[in-house]
């Protein structure tokens, strides 16, 4: 799968709020009241990182989650890490409602 071009990225995380594009990924840190909020929220985005065979980064600190979403084997962003930050907020917002 081809990497996205820097602007093709912007234009794509317009629709995607607190996503930011650094260092060839992109990435949100989530916040949450409880750590076990936190846990069983990263819980849920690995059962569908598994389900599409594509992995984030998850980097815990306490009540925050940070997704790290890169295509490592094609060298930076492609669609399926939009398509993966796409479900993250999904998920999220559906956690939230």
């Amino acid at each position: 799968m081809a990497t996205l071009a820097a602007e093709q990225i912007a234009n794509e995380l317009k629709s995607l709020p607190g996503w930011e594009y650094r260092d060839g990924a992109i990435a949100k840190l989530f916040r949450f009241k409880e750590f076990m909020d936190g846990i069983r929220f990263i819980d849920r985005i690995a059962e569908i990182a598994e389900a599409a065979d594509h992995h984030p980064d998850i980097h815990v600190n306490y009540t925050r989650v940070r997704f790290v979403c890169a295509t490592h084997s094609a060298g930076g962003v492609t669609e399926k890490d939009l398509r993966l930050a796409r479900e993250i907020e999904r998920e999220f917002a559906a956690r939230a409602g």
